[in-house]
């Protein structure tokens, strides 16, 4: 939905199945319309669209893109963003590791991405702004040369080369973000700044880069690095890096004890990455692969001394209970610095896909409850920095 400001808020489809664009299209009909319904039935509303490597191919095909153009009139609904991170299944089966695949060093991400542009070139209104969020170039233990961060940077330079084009003939201005994420090569605002200096090396002279590549912030990521918003937004913005997207999601956080890690047996599912970020009360960050990994006996420590922040996409809305935490304030934190610039980023996305996998208790309700709940939280703290 437009909010003020030039700002646009969307929650990202990839909450629901949607492997094949038959698939995806279902699921747009059936939920997207009626969260839609609910939260913005008079005004045009905006999706934040996730397609699969499938999805996109078939998509992309004339008549189908052209079909779905009209969906949107009729629905009075606008893409002005597409989740370009997961390339293949992403529910109901094991994902884990193998969401970071193809990365950045191969061909088929790049060509998989640029397919995402076309598409939404088309699909995207006049006077907005159109992004594309991806991958953190890749997971830290699947690169093991600097060949491979080479290719990854030069792939990504072929992309903007891709954007670039496409921007000029359309007359759009579009943009993609490497979403850092912990564990992966792109883990911390730090990291990020060194590839980025990495890229400028390759085309010292080319301003395209920051017109072009930017940096999905994903708040429940940046938050589980115990990173602070506003050292987070100077860091980039000394270094020239755009904010492309902003990903609100929330993280859970909880001090590790023998009670607290007995209830997060519920949420170490098969199906998602829940990598675990552990903090001493020096200051000593350890970090853990999975949750599973982290609840192993060998690894409990005296809890009262340490914090954990865990990778799992909890309900915005989500309330204090006895054992665990949010990390919604990190979200309230970067709207405060929204507030103050307005100019920071255009594009909103609530993004809480774990919907499947999250314990009986934060699941309570229909999907299409949640989602409106979500809006719900989310446009209030929005409201209360004069941005909704």
């Amino acid at each position: 939905m437009k909010l003020k400001h030039g700002l646009h808020l969307a929650y990202c489809t990839n909450v629901h199945r949607g492997e094949n664009w038959a698939e995806t299209f279902d699921s747009l009909q059936k939920y997207t319309m009626a969260v839609r319904t609910r939260v913005a039935p008079n005004q045009p509303y905006a999706i934040g669209l996730r397609l699969s490597d499938l999805a996109s191919r078939e998509l992309g095909e004339p008549k189908t893109l052209r079909r779905f153009k009209e969906w949107l009139q009729e629905n009075n609904s606008y893409i002005f963003t597409i989740n370009g991170f997961p390339y293949g299944r992403f529910h109901g089966t094991r994902v884990k590791e193998q969401v970071y695949l193809p990365d950045w060093t191969s061909p088929e991400r790049l060509a998989f991405t640029n397919r995402l542009f076309d598409i939404l070139a088309e699909l995207l209104p006049d006077g907005i702004e159109g992004s594309v969020s991806t991958v953190p170039c890749s997971f830290k233990e699947f690169i093991r040369s600097d060949e491979q961060v080479d290719t990854m940077a030069r792939n990504l330079w072929s992309c903007v080369d891709h954007i670039d084009a496409l921007s000029q003939r359309t007359g759009k201005a579009l943009h993609l973000g490497l979403e850092p994420e912990p564990l992966c090569y792109l883990e911390t605002s730090e990291e990020t700044v060194r590839f980025f200096e990495r890229l400028r090396t390759l085309r010292p002279r080319d301003q395209r880069l920051e017109r072009h590549l930017g940096v999905n912030y994903d708040t429940c990521h940046l938050a589980v690095e115990f990173e602070e918003p506003e050292a987070v937004v100077k860091r980039f913005e000394q270094a020239r890096i755009k904010i492309s997207k902003i990903h609100v999601s929330s993280a859970l956080r909880l001090c590790p004890t023998p009670e607290a890690r007995q209830a997060l047996q519920a949420f170490a599912d098969d199906i998602y990455f829940h990598q675990v970020i552990e903090r001493s009360e020096g200051g000593t960050i350890e970090r853990y692969r999975d949750l599973d990994v982290a609840l192993r006996p060998d690894n409990m420590k005296e809890p009262q001394t340490t914090e954990w922040r865990i990778h799992f996409h909890i309900p915005l809305h989500s309330s204090r209970t006895t054992w665990f935490d949010n990390t919604a304030d990190h979200i309230t934190g970067l709207f405060r610095l929204l507030q103050k610039n307005r100019k920071l980023c255009s594009h909103l996305e609530m993004e809480t896909y774990t919907w499947e996998v999250m314990p009986p208790e934060l699941k309570g309700r229909t999907v299409v409850d949640q989602l409106v709940s979500e809006y719900d939280w989310t446009l209030q703290r929005l409201r209360e920095c004069g941005l909704a």
